[in-house]
């Protein structure tokens, strides 16, 4: 039988105050325990070793009873951080394809469901509209870290449902590109045409003051940005994969609306002269800033091709204290003094650090990937927690300036022990350091330790029926010796159909 290190949380329990951290319930609510399996990092960097204890702080203590969506009563799932009492579409899913699936499969099954929604009898991914299809790359994850085929057919489900419905909404067949927003659903992303939201500091407020602008059909926003349709092409593709994994009929219209949405975004959004992504294009006119989260999607979808994955690699500006949400910075917040920054454009977000440092580490681009990695380690360790949002010179929790405190624009605050932070982390761990690589046969290795680590042990990683210890010698991104349960293997591969423990013992180099 397998044995792993657990904690049974008791989540709505009424006759305890709090239990792993979570809030008693009312009275007359059903004590419910589901389980976490915490993985233990040992890594020669106090910084590093710090950070991810504090992550797993920063996680647990988000989960509490919630019920919406498709859930029928209330249920553990995880929040988007302290600071909030819901979870978020977007949040749910980058959690769960961050590893938290991997830690706790139940509360990210909850959690993702809660998000769900039914229009008409049918099933569909609720929350901002422009990105809510996320949750497909989300849920895909999800599957192949737990093997759960009955949340696969709901998956599958709840995305076919949803791309017919934003195809008719929000597609634009003359450019073959998506409207809507991208990654931010606040003004301070957007160049001044958009910030004009009445005051407001939320993008979904634009429309009601522009009408004259809007966009029809669909919500009314008439940009179209990178990060968006990178995200519509992954919900293709994964569709495709989806069905192909249930042995059901693989829609083909999927594969050819993912090459053709791929061909427009790198003939409308690729600016050649810089050799990186444009934010946005759109009849108020293009935004050639860089957007950190689109480039990093771009990267790990393989919208961008080998010659302009290593462009982007070579020309994304990065910060002292990591990458950037957005750059340059938006002329209206800019001070004399060179150290004021929009909300949402010039600050360092994790979520989007945790995607790059990933997208680098695939490339093996170990210094790109210490940079981000380390940086975020280091400002957890001194902070105790995983910030929201951080000032990309200073690297302390910063939350920008943006438009919606009052008249003017003003500064706001960075929350604390926000989930897609501490679940950053997570990923650039797992995904990063020691490069687990899941797919529906199982998992492999691709390791990228940058200079400053030449240690790490990483054991009681729960996947699907097994427990995964990984040990790492060396620096570096090239694999000098792999050894599963003792036994040579070139990249560790362990099938998703084993279980018990798997020991895998990794040897990198330069």
């Amino acid at each position: 039988m397998l044995k792993r290190f657990q904690i049974a949380c008791l989540i709505l329990c009424a006759s305890m105050t709090a239990v792993c951290g979570l809030p008693a319930a009312s009275a007359g609510e059903a004590a419910q325990a589901v389980t976490v399996t915490v993985p233990r990092l040992h890594v020669d960097h106090s910084a590093a070793q710090a950070a991810f204890r504090i992550a797993m702080g920063d996680l647990l203590g988000n989960v509490v009873p919630f019920k919406d969506g498709l859930l029928e009563r209330p249920e553990p799932v995880l929040l988007a951080g302290l600071d909030y009492d819901t979870p978020w579409t977007r949040d749910s899913a980058i959690n769960a394809w961050n590893g938290a699936s991997l830690i706790m499969p139940e509360v990210m099954h909850s959690t993702l469901i809660s998000v769900l929604e039914k229009v008409d009898g049918k099933v569909r991914i609720g929350g901002q509209y422009w990105d809510c299809v996320v949750w497909a790359t989300g849920a895909w994850n999800h599957y192949l870290y737990t093997g759960d085929r009955d949340f696969l057919t709901l998956a599958l489900e709840a995305t076919k449902n949803s791309l017919e419905h934003f195809e008719a909404t929000e597609f634009d067949s003359q450019d073959q590109l998506f409207r809507g927003p991208g990654w931010s659903d606040g003004v301070a992303a957007y160049p001044d045409a958009y910030a004009a939201a009445g005051g407001s500091s939320g993008i979904l407020d634009w429309p009601k003051h522009n009408p004259d602008k809007s966009s029809k059909p669909g919500y009314g926003i008439p940009m179209k940005a990178l990060s968006t349709n990178c995200l519509y092409y992954s919900a293709y593709v994964t569709a495709g994969k989806m069905a192909a994994e249930l042995k059901v009929p693989v829609d083909a219209g999927w594969a050819e609306k993912a090459e053709r949405l791929k061909t427009a975004i790198n003939s409308r959004l690729w600016d050649e002269s810089k050799g990186c992504y444009r934010f946005l294009v759109g009849p108020l006119g293009d935004c050639d800033h860089q957007e950190g989260l689109g480039s990093s999607y771009a990267l790990l979808f393989g919208v961008a091709d080998a010659r302009r994955a290593k462009l982007v690699l070579a020309n994304q500006h990065v910060t002292p204290a990591g990458l950037p949400c957005g750059w340059p910075n938006l002329a209206r917040y800019e001070r004399p003094d060179g150290m004021s920054f929009g909300r949402h454009m010039g600050t360092v977000w994790p979520q989007i650090q945790g995607f790059w440092a990933e997208a680098a580490a695939r490339a093996g681009q170990s210094e790109l990937f210490g940079h981000e990695f380390l940086k975020l380690a280091t400002h957890a360790a001194r902070d105790r927690h995983f910030a929201e949002i951080y000032h990309p010179i200073t690297g302390l929790p910063y939350g920008g300036l943006q438009e919606g405190l009052g008249p003017g624009i003003g500064l706001w605050q960075a929350t604390s022990r926000q989930s897609w932070a501490a679940t950053a982390y997570l990923r650039m761990t797992l995904l990063g350091l020691v490069g687990m690589r899941f797919d529906t046969e199982g998992v492999r290795f691709q390791p990228c330790v940058p200079k400053g680590i030449s240690s790490v042990e990483l054991r009681n990683v729960a996947y699907r029926k097994l427990s995964l210890a990984v040990s790492l010698r060396g620096t570096g991104t090239r694999i000098k010796q792999c050894l599963v349960n003792g036994k040579e293997s070139p990249d560790g591969f362990i099938s998703a159909k084993e279980e018990g423990l798997r020991e895998i013992a990794i040897v990198v180099t330069e």
